[in-house]
């Protein structure tokens, strides 16, 4: 039981991670003019806490919680500052976060979707981090829209 636990929690811990970083990179990009900057920081604090509370479960099992994001994030972040040069910041950084937020949720899906999967808690983290992903997924879809 564990380990399939272990493993989506970290899993996950990865793709919160990228999503912490790219919230941070988003909060950077962003002019203050724009009133974005506000909720980045706080989404980026939100997902911080997600991950210290994931990292915490995997080690209740005995496991070694993820510290790191993937390369898919990293190298999703250096295409995010690569494209501002070229377009306005605003609609670079909501785009890049919808896209961000969207394969996070599914891969959160795929994880929920284990039918190895039945610790509790374990669930409860995974539909609290989904829930935050497809809220974010909605928040920055909607920015972009009104961007133009």
């Amino acid at each position: 039981m564990t380990n399939k636990n272990i493993e989506a929690l970290n899993t996950v811990t990865k793709g919160l991670i990228d999503s912490h970083e790219g919230y941070k990179k988003a909060y950077e990009m962003t002019d203050e003019n724009y009133g974005l900057r506000s909720e980045f920081i706080r989404r980026a604090n939100e997902r911080e806490q997600l991950v210290q509370q994931f990292q915490s479960q995997v080690r209740s099992f005995g496991g070694e919680p993820e510290t790191s994001g993937g390369l898919l994030g990293s190298a999703h972040r250096s295409i995010m500052q690569f494209s501002s040069m070229f377009r306005d910041d605003e609609k670079a950084a909501l785009g890049a976060i919808d896209d961000g937020e969207e394969y996070l949720a599914d891969k959160i899906e795929n994880c929920l979707n284990e039918k190895d999967l039945n610790d509790t808690q374990t669930r409860s983290l995974l539909q609290q981090a989904h829930s935050s992903a497809k809220q974010g997924e909605r928040f920055a879809a909607l920015r972009e829209r009104a961007a133009g």
